[in-house]
């Protein structure tokens, strides 16, 4: 399968929302990736429930909803309707993490859970079989703009080896400090989807750029 696209909306021009996610409809992006944060499991805050349902009204992208928040398992019903059609909760913020993974499926959701830059891999060994999709922090989480963690290669290679291990058709996302000098090692070393911020909305043409990540 090709590999996806997903530019994140945390860094487009929040006083020009509406066009940015206009020319997102318009490009070769496959998701649209909205970072949310409470300002205590990452130290900012991003979208609310409003927001998100705004952002749903106008994206023909699947929004693709990354929950950088403590306790998720309490929202997932009202991400789901307020237009979330991926759930990705983090491994360090899930008490019950194979619960949480049922409930977003219940809410007919895809779900994922994702690694911060610390975590080793090794620590999705008893949900792989149950996610959808794994996404690994390859930077610290809370802000945009900030450099790739370079151990995330081995991970991704260590996380492929572990799906196939296991037989699971989980896909491998990264999202951090991704762009188009590093996006074609990600998809060699195993990336299925590539989530670009910075990359994408500080660009003088992003839909160049959406189109250059896309066939990296």
């Amino acid at each position: 399968m090709p590999h996806l696209v997903a530019p994140s909306l945390l860094s487009a021009n929040f006083l020009r929302l509406e066009d940015e996610i206009r020319l997102i409809n318009r490009s070769e992006a496959d998701w649209l990736h909205l970072d949310i944060m409470d300002g205590v499991f990452v130290p900012n805050i991003s979208f609310g429930f409003p927001v998100i349902q705004k952002v749903k009204s106008i994206s023909e992208k699947p929004l693709d909803v990354h929950l950088m928040i403590t306790d998720p398992s309490r929202y997932i019903e009202r991400f789901r309707n307020a237009g979330a059609e991926v759930i990705t909760v983090h491994f360090e913020a899930c008490t019950h993490l194979h619960r949480c993974i049922n409930a977003i499926k219940a809410a007919g959701a895809k779900a994922g859970v994702s690694l911060n830059p610390h975590s080793p891999v090794t620590f999705l060994s008893e949900i792989i079989g149950d996610v959808d999709l794994t996404l690994l922090m390859s930077v610290n989480p809370g802000f945009g703009g900030q450099k790739f963690i370079e151990q995330t290669y081995r991970k991704i290679r260590e996380l492929r080896s572990l799906i196939l291990a296991a037989g699971s058709a989980a896909l491998i996302e990264v999202d951090g400090g991704v762009d188009l000098e590093n996006a074609p090692l990600l998809v060699d070393a195993g990336v299925d989807i590539l989530v670009a911020g910075n990359t994408v909305f500080s660009s003088a043409n992003p839909l160049d750029i959406i189109r250059q990540l896309k066939h990296c």
